[in-house]
């Protein structure tokens, strides 16, 4: 498990984009980084110096970003809950892939560590049923469907 560095759900955006901009080319640029998030480049830079201090980022104005070993343990972290949420969100619940997309997104940042490896257990029981004969989540989302209780 990584670290905690305090981070604000806008930092773990900023790491999290930074890790999927650098994994094709091992690392991001700014702007890159402002259109991924829909924010101004200041607004990156700010980021930036944050994540620098914090020894998550390598940055220099004008530069590439880089993660720091610890920048891509927090990174990976943070990731990983967002998978296992959106896959939560869509392969348990039958939530669309747009709307769970942007759930994860915020609940990434609110579960503890406690809460996501519950549902990553419950997402492993899940599809364990399913190839044992049972698919729950497929019952589940029938029950939501005959009971007409759409939220």
């Amino acid at each position: 498990m990584a670290k905690n560095y305090n981070l604000s759900a806008s930092l773990e955006d900023y790491l999290e984009a930074i890790l999927n901009l650098s994994s094709e080319s091992s690392f991001a640029r700014s702007k890159d980084i402002a259109k991924s998030l829909g924010v101004s480049r200041s607004s990156v830079t700010g980021a930036m110096h944050v994540l620098k201090e914090k020894g998550l980022a390598n940055y220099k104005p004008y530069d590439y970003v880089t993660l720091t070993e610890s920048g891509r343990s927090a990174a990976a972290e943070i990731a990983r809950k967002h998978k296992i949420l959106k896959s939560f969100f869509i392969d348990v619940l039958g939530v669309e892939g747009d709307v769970a997309q942007k759930a994860a997104c915020k609940a990434e940042h609110e579960l503890g560590p406690e809460i996501i490896t519950k549902l990553l257990r419950f997402i492993e029981f899940v599809t364990q049923s399913s190839k044992n004969g049972f698919d729950l989540a497929d019952e589940f989302q029938k029950f939501c469907k005959s009971s007409k209780q759409h939220v």
